[in-house]
Formats: structure tokens, sequence, C-alpha cells
């Protein structure tokens, strides 16, 4: 138990206090002024701006850029009833606005005010990652908490992110409570995706998609649809449930075919569905290749776009512009007049602003004239919190080829 009332205090370069009052919770090693008294990595200290006044409390760690996490703008004992009420409030977070959800994300690190903290509940198998030392250092508590909220048949970590480097943590993988055999058989909107969350991509399913799987679905009745970067079929299958006379997927992941097969037989939709293992760009490149004087046969009525981040930092940003319009020019080529293309990207460093251009730049290559039909967020088990910006990065958009 760490009482809060001798904490070492940081004290932060003047103008920085303002982003933490806003509620952003990183303090950038650059922006403290100095340690009053020496104190351990992961500790609990206080933070005051140069004035002495006090702005919160957070999980110090000299070796990250990221050097004091704010937890709380006031004076907290982080315990086990600390986590159970800020794991409760998350969860009441999902109960109003995913109330049918049996798998969702339960706290989303910085937009739960758990910097660090990420967990995933997948039906009656929790998923935990901890992404900063001061969380890493108090998993034990974490586990103890969630099995007394949730009694789950197994509590994991997926503990591979790049982050934990910055953080001098090692990578560390396995069951911390319980026993997992299977795959998970995870339910999205009543529909059952196999998740290998031992072993699998990210923490076993993009759970972010989950409300847009839904309304990409709404669009497709009677529909010729392409998934491309299906993945376990998420798009895909919610389409061919939802009346779309046939749907193609694609993915260059032989594993995640082989699962979105086994997930359409399982939801008794094999029929609708075909699939191929194939790079996305490759397909694109060999469906739009045409002789002079030649035009594309647009021949899909839906195409959906879901690919993996193109950029992991800003330095990227121009190389995945140039991917981001190369697929929707192709993409739009095999699109019929009147039909739909929706599209996401999950990239922090490219904006919805950006990410629109991009397509319409596209499309003017194309010679082609799109309405905007929707716009996409992340599913409301991953929140935003607009002043810590990092909180929002997946943006996507339906948009129809008038002409």
């Amino acid at each position: 138990m760490e009482s809060s009332t001798v904490l070492p205090t940081l004290l932060v370069r003047p103008g920085e206090a303002d982003r933490i009052v806003a509620g952003h919770p990183w303090i950038y090693a650059g922006s403290a002024l100095r340690l009053t008294q020496p104190a351990a990595d992961g500790a609990l200290v206080q933070v005051k701006d140069h004035r002495q006044r006090f702005l919160g409390v957070g999980f110090y760690n000299s070796k990250s850029k990221i050097i004091v996490r704010v937890l709380a703008p006031e004076r907290v004992t982080v315990d086990e009833s600390f986590f159970e009420q800020r794991i409760q409030a998350a969860l009441a977070v999902r109960r109003k606005f995913l109330p049918d959800a049996s798998s969702f994300r339960v706290v989303n690190a910085e937009s739960d005010f758990l910097s660090g903290l990420i967990i995933d509940k997948y039906e009656d198998v929790l998923v935990v990652q901890t992404s900063a030392l001061g969380m890493d250092q108090r998993k034990a508590m974490i586990v103890r908490v969630l099995e007394k909220m949730f009694s789950p048949r197994c509590i994991l970590e997926r503990n591979d992110s790049a982050f934990r480097k910055f953080e001098g943590l090692p990578d560390a993988n396995g069951i911390l409570a319980g026993s997992l055999a299977d795959p998970v058989p995870v339910k999205l909107n009543g529909l059952a995706f196999e998740t290998d969350i031992l072993g699998g991509h990210k923490t076993g399913l993009y759970l972010d998609q989950q409300v847009n799987y839904r309304l990409v679905a709404e669009l497709t009745k009677g529909a010729q649809v392409l998934d491309c970067f299906s993945f376990l079929g998420g798009f895909g299958l919610h389409a061919a449930r939802a009346g779309a006379a046939h749907v193609h997927l694609l993915d260059q992941s032989a594993d995640a075919v082989a699962a979105s097969t086994r997930n359409a037989a399982t939801n008794k939709l094999t029929e609708k569905c075909s699939f191929e293992t194939v790079n996305v760009f490759d397909w694109f490149k060999a469906q739009t290749a045409v002789n002079p004087h030649e035009k594309v046969i647009p021949r899909f009525d839906v195409i959906v776009l879901d690919p993996p981040s193109f950029t992991r930092s800003r330095a990227t940003v121009p190389d995945a512009m140039r991917g981001y319009k190369e697929i929707h020019l192709r993409a739009l080529k095999l699109l019929k007049t009147g039909g739909t293309l929706a599209t996401f990207c999950c990239s922090h460093h490219v904006d919805a602003v950006m990410f629109q251009s991009v397509i319409l730049d596209a499309a003017f290559d194309a010679r082609r004239i799109l309405r905007r039909v929707a716009a996409y967020s992340q599913s409301p088990d991953h929140p935003v919190i607009p002043s810590i910006p990092e909180t929002e990065y997946l943006k996507g958009f339906a948009f129809e080829v008038v002409r």
C-alpha cells in the first residue's frame, strides 16, 4: 500500500501544468524540473508546478521518456480498492454504451485514467497488457481485483508491445490465473469468432470495430462484397449475415484465412463466402491491369478496406499516404457506380482530415465522384478523451460512388 503523505515530489517546468490540468496524464522527461527527493522507478510520486501547486499523483519511471504517468488529480492510495473503483467505473461505461456485448475492452489505458493498463474481455477470459513499469509492478494486485470482479476462467498477459521496451520492461506472455486450452469462441453482435488468445494477433481480435461491423453490414443487403484485410472475417461475415449476395474475403495470412473459413462454417455462412490468401495490393494490381484503351470492369457493390496501420511514426506518414492512395485508387476502379466504399485507418498519426483528403485524391485520379454517407470511429469500449489526442486513432468513412 502506498500512502501519499510523504511522496517524493516532481516539479514541472513553467507552461507544462495546463496540459496536465486538462487531463493529459503523460509528463515527459523534458518537462520535468527536478525531483525533491529520490524516488524508486515504478513508485508513486506527487506532481506540482514550478510554483508548488499540486497537480496530481502518478507512477514515476526515470528510464522512460514518460517520466510520470498521472493517475489522479487528487491524492489517492494505489491499492486494490483504487483499482476496483477505476475498473468498475470503466465497466459502467461499457454497460451503458454496449449493453449486449459479452466481449469488449474493459480498460483502455489513458481513456479510463489507468495509463499503461489495457484489459480485454473475451467471454470468460481476460487479457491484461501492462505497458508501464508502475502498472507492471502491481500486476498481482490487478489480477486479484479482476478475479474478484469477473470470476474469469482464465487471466493471461500478452505483454509483447514495443512500449514495454521504452519502459525497460521485458516481453512477458502467459497465464496469470486459471487455465486455457482451446481457442475461445468470441461472440461479436451474435456471431461467433474463434480466437487464439494466447498466440493470435494483437490481444486476439479487433474489438474496436465491433460497432462498425454492424453498421457497415447494414449497407450490404443484396450486394457483391469484397472484404480486404479480412483477418478473422469481421466485416465479411457480418455482411453475409446481413443479406449480402456474396462476400469475397482477402487476407495475406494463411492462418487468418483458415480461421475465417472456419468462422463462416460455424455461423452457417459458408455458401455466401469465398476466401483467398493473397497480398491485397498484389491482388488489386492483377484485377485492375488492362491493356491501353481498355477499361476495368467494376464488379463489386461494396468494398471494405480495413488494413493494419501503414505507419507507426510521424516519419513514415508520407509513405503511408502513398499506400492509402494506391489502395483506394484501385478499389474505386472495381466499384460499380452507386456502390459503397467503407474504409478505415487505424493510425493515430493520420487524422480524419488527412485520411479523407487522400481518398479524394484517389477519387480524382479514378475520375469518380463520391458522396459521403457515414463517418465511423472506434467502438465505445475504446473511449475518446479529446484532451488526450492519443486516445483517438480509428477513423473510417463510407462513400457512395455517385458517378
